[in-house]
């Protein structure tokens, strides 16, 4: 019995990795030309590409509640399935449209999709992994993500041309087929044990809501953390690092396209090293150490400014810079999301992820509008110091962290048990896969 459950486990995550990585490539061929779409091939300008990236925030608010309780209530595939669907769509009217009012449509859709998978695809990774194989899941999933976006992004641009607005939907419609892959191989993935419904009692008692959760200290301080995180990195990587990279330091577009390269071959080749060392440590050290990481990508993008666009030392800088950026991701990719499932009580475990995916999405859209701004006013060093503050935060919050987070979900205590998804109640979670 055991040993069938544990290949059902296996060929269940297999399958969630495979279609996440084949979402993520279809991702890589239209996430890096978004802007440029909007703005130049459609020719609807930069307030209505900015407030393309705004609707994904938007989007996030509206659908994450209500998918983080269909989660709890029906289970994660069928919320999956519905959201690669709805992303599809958004895709393809994406690639479609060539109105204000149409574009802005397609965002809607496009981030309602993108955000109700997210913590439905995290949550079938904790259901099919055990609280002793989970941070080696998280990490693989995330390598294969970064792998397929940057296959992705690398054969988009092959194709794409600004010139020719057809090549754009072809990028679109790759994307939009690509998650209904994703909707195929997952849908059909069977869990380790059917979920079990929720009483009348425990409904009252726990709510598929955010109650709970705002009660949980250790998960809201985990929010604040994980909204500096993907604040001062992801929310700055494709937008104000960019800005600055070109404006101020004066790398050739090419040379950052090489510098995204390097972001994804120091995650790729560091990842499960990573988690080998992660995996005797308190999780809150490695996020703090990734405060230490990224307080020194933003110093070698400050030396970067001092240099000619040209030069060796300005490029070199901007490329370590990447590459600390990756390092500091392949810290996170084994912490964050095994923290969420050992917090979660297990009928709750949708809600938490989708609050974390929240969370995620806002402050990722809000990210770029400090980058620009700033940037664009030609007030770099204010940015870098911003950021740099932001770095410090990270690493101060962490250790704040670590005064409330149970010692399991900060890996301080040892694995007892094997059973799936959450922490705190072992009787619920053997039945909550």
């Amino acid at each position: 019995m055991a040993i069938t459950r544990e290949n059902t486990m296996r060929g269940a995550l297999r399958r969630v990795q495979v279609g996440n990585a084949l979402s993520a490539f279809g991702s890589g061929f239209t996430l890096p030309y978004m802007f440029v779409y909007v703005e130049q091939v459609r020719g609807l300008g930069s307030l209505t590409a900015w407030l393309v990236f705004t609707l994904f925030a938007a989007a996030a608010l509206v659908v994450l509640p209500l998918g983080g309780r269909g989660i709890d209530r029906f289970g994660p595939r069928p919320v999956l399935v519905a959201g690669a669907v709805l992303t599809a769509l958004g895709a393809l009217s994406f690639g479609l449209a060539t109105t204000h009012a149409t574009i802005l449509v397609a965002a809607f859709l496009f981030g309602a999709g993108v955000t109700t998978t997210q913590p439905a695809l995290a949550t079938m990774v904790v259901r099919a992994s055990t609280r002793s194989t989970r941070a080696h899941a998280f990490a693989l999933q995330f390598t294969l993500v970064n792998l397929g976006m940057g296959i992705g992004a690398m054969l988009g641009g092959q194709i794409v041309d600004v010139s020719r607005p057809g090549s754009l939907t072809l990028l679109f419609s790759i994307e939009a087929l690509m998650f209904l892959v994703l909707a195929a191989v997952t849908g059909t993935v069977r869990l380790p044990a059917a979920a079990a419904a929720p009483d009348a009692t425990a409904r009252k008692a726990g709510g598929s809501d955010f109650r709970t959760l705002l009660g949980d200290r250790a998960m809201v301080k985990l929010s604040i953390l994980a909204g500096l995180i993907f604040f001062a990195c992801y929310g700055q990587f494709e937008s104000g690092v960019a800005a600055y990279a070109t404006s101020t330091v004066g790398i050739s577009p090419s040379a950052l396209g090489i510098g995204l390269g390097v972001n994804t071959f120091a995650i790729v080749l560091l990842q499960m090293f990573v988690v080998r060392i992660t995996a005797r440590r308190r999780r809150t050290t490695a996020i703090a150490a990734t405060g230490v990481v990224w307080l020194a990508a933003w110093i070698f993008a400050g030396v970067a400014g001092l240099f000619h666009g040209g030069s060796f030392a300005a490029i070199g800088s901007m490329m370590m810079t990447y590459a600390l950026f990756g390092v500091g991701e392949a810290l996170l990719a084994p912490t964050l999301g095994p923290i969420v499932a050992d917090l979660a009580p297990a009928r709750l475990l949708g809600t938490y992820n989708a609050a974390f995916a929240l969370v995620k999405q806002v402050a990722i859209a809000l990210g770029p509008a400090l980058g620009v701004l700033l940037v664009g006013a030609g007030l770099s060093t204010l940015y870098l110091v911003a950021l740099a503050l932001f770095c410090v935060a990270i690493t101060v919050a962490a250790w704040r962290l670590r005064r409330v987070l149970p010692a399991v979900a900060d890996n301080a205590a040892p694995v007892r048990s094997t059973v799936v998804a959450g922490s705190t109640q072992t009787a619920e979670l053997a039945a909550a896969a």
